[in-house]
């Protein structure tokens, strides 16, 4: 199957599915490749309730539905499968999957989003999102009253300890070094805070519960002694990775690795469009990635209007 199309857009979350509604709704005939698993990071985050029009709570999985189905409604064609080859060299654009869908793009719109970086035990992906969580902001209402622990030592970690203390009752600070790695004004800041206490030199090994968070099995890295600590949740902060890999270095990026733009969407080479957590590292959130997919949408059909 080969496809020829004015827009393209990789991914499957906020950012592509708004880039595709407005794409849809300005005549463009959007193609959509979503990837083999729909919905990006919004799949493992439970009650979302700082997205706009939802009175109600909603799971991150049926906005993501929400979102779909919209697209579908409008006439976009959405492709479950991963993009593994981009040639960016000359317009038309050509994509490839990893099952042989080839596509040419007169414009591309990169919607592909970040992973967050886990510590890869079990427990951790089996209890993500009943207490175990990637992101204080989505999440940390939800522990009102609680005590909760918090695994990392650079400046998301800190920063993500010091929002929590809004909600928790406590937050346990767990880093494997005898340091923090995070700026000084943000350790200070967590220092200050008597919410906040830390744990050196050690590890979790395991999260402890039945259906929710209640507790942690720490490593000692330096004695190797383990022990158990209380708490109801987890926040993993060890940072997060942008899905570009796909990409082989044909745009620019930022030392951080995610995509460069100009403030517009638009990246290193014309026509080609960053939406979402794949070019934003600072607020990475629903709403605003909706934002920019709206932003690369719009500038998609700027451009092709002025190649026509």
């Amino acid at each position: 199957m080969t496809y020829s199309k004015k827009v393209v857009i990789i991914g499957s979350g906020p950012a592509a599915y708004t880039a595709a509604i407005y794409a849809a709704r300005a005549a463009l005939e959007p193609l959509v490749f979503g990837g083999v698993s729909l919905g990006g990071q919004l799949m493992i985050t439970s009650d979302v309730e700082n997205f706009p029009g939802f009175e109600e709570p909603i799971m991150g999985p049926e906005l993501v539905e929400h979102m779909k189905k919209q697209c579908e409604r409008l006439g976009v064609k959405i492709v479950q499968e991963n993009v593994s080859k981009v040639d960016l060299s000359k317009r038309p654009f050509q994509l490839e999957t990893t099952e042989g869908v080839k596509a040419s793009a007169d414009t591309l719109i990169i919607a592909t989003g970040a992973s967050a970086k886990l510590l890869g035990i079990p427990s951790e992906a089996k209890l993500m999102g009943h207490g175990v969580s990637a992101c204080a902001t989505c999440d940390g209402f939800f522990f009102k009253g609680k005590e909760v622990a918090v695994v990392g030592g650079g400046d998301t970690a800190m920063e993500e300890s010091t929002f929590l203390t809004r909600f928790a009752s406590k937050v346990t600070v767990i880093h494997r070094r005898n340091e923090l790695r995070a700026s000084k004004i943000m350790q200070e800041r967590a220092r200050k805070n008597p919410k906040i206490s830390f744990i050196w030199d050690t590890a979790v090994a395991d999260v402890l519960g039945d259906g929710q968070v209640h507790g942690l099995k720490l490593k000692n890295l330096k004695t190797g002694k383990e022990s158990d600590f209380s708490c109801q949740g987890l926040f993993v902060a060890i940072g997060h990775a942008p899905n570009t890999a796909f990409l082989n270095g044909q745009l620019k990026t930022e030392p951080n690795g995610y995509l460069s733009t100009d403030g517009r969407t638009r990246t290193s080479v014309p026509g080609v469009f960053a939406a979402g957590d794949v070019m934003d590292a600072r607020y990475r959130q629903a709403v605003t990635a909706a934002g920019t997919g709206c932003m690369a949408a719009l500038e998609a059909e700027r451009f092709l209007a002025g190649h026509e």
